[in-house]
């Protein structure tokens, strides 16, 4: 991956334009895999809940991301590609930091929470042990947090 395409895959967001990008990026298999990031996962997720409210994001997510996988030679198994508790998960807590922004611009919502424990890859584990979340279980089911529950 180039350095400059490194950079603006941290950078902050500037504008509700990129994170529909993204989205649509996934719903249309044509986003470049390696843009397929933590924060991208979240922007689609943000974009979606905003601009697609009618969707039911707990059924649909799992869809896109799984198409999305296929289509960039990702296999969704049991050891890799889509995890039932890590999207859930995310879900709700992207819906619960929508809902404490509301009326703020989504790309300045998007920066907020990647600037909040949220923005780390690793927040699960706080929540779940790592065996317990990467087991085959979590990937294909829902699981329960096992260290304390999720507050949202």
């Amino acid at each position: 991956m180039s350095e400059s395409l490194s950079k603006s895959l941290d950078a902050p967001f500037t504008s509700d334009d990129e994170l529909a990008a993204i989205a649509r990026g996934v719903i249309e298999l044509s986003l470049p895999k390696p843009q397929w990031t933590h924060r991208a996962h979240f922007a689609a997720a943000l974009w979606l809940m905003r601009s697609r409210p009618e969707l039911e994001l707990a059924w649909v997510m799992p869809r896109l991301i799984r198409a999305y996988n296929e289509s960039t030679g990702t296999a969704n198994t049991d050891t890799g590609g889509y995890h039932e508790t890590i999207t859930q998960a995310s879900l709700r807590a992207a819906s619960s930091f929508l809902g404490k922004h509301d009326g703020k611009p989504l790309f300045a919502v998007c920066n907020a929470l990647m600037e909040s424990p949220l923005g780390k890859s690793d927040w699960l584990l706080g929540y779940w042990t790592k065996e317990r979340l990467f087991s085959v279980e979590a990937r294909r089911h829902w699981v329960e947090p096992d260290i304390t529950p999720l507050p949202f």
